[in-house]
């Protein structure tokens, strides 16, 4: 299981997000202390609380969903 810690500042990043992932044959997940949701789901991303990041886990080593997410996580620094 790979994590990121991921943010999103407008509503396009979300749905950029959501339709690249779906490419994707491996399951990813956002969690949070309070709940864990499906990031592939529309409906169940803009369930979470944005305001701050968010744990991505997903369950593949496929280099190129590194890429993918790369753009919405969050730099340590």
């Amino acid at each position: 299981m790979h994590q990121a810690e991921v943010q999103f500042c407008t509503v396009e990043q979300i749905e950029s997000f959501v339709n690249a992932i779906n490419h994707f044959d491996a399951d990813f997940q956002f969690c949070s202390e309070e709940r864990r949701v499906n990031a592939k789901s529309i409906i169940g991303v803009f369930s979470m609380d944005f305001s701050k990041p968010l744990r991505l886990q997903y369950d593949s080593d496929d280099q190129r969903i590194e890429k993918v997410i790369g753009s919405y996580q969050l730099q340590r620094g």
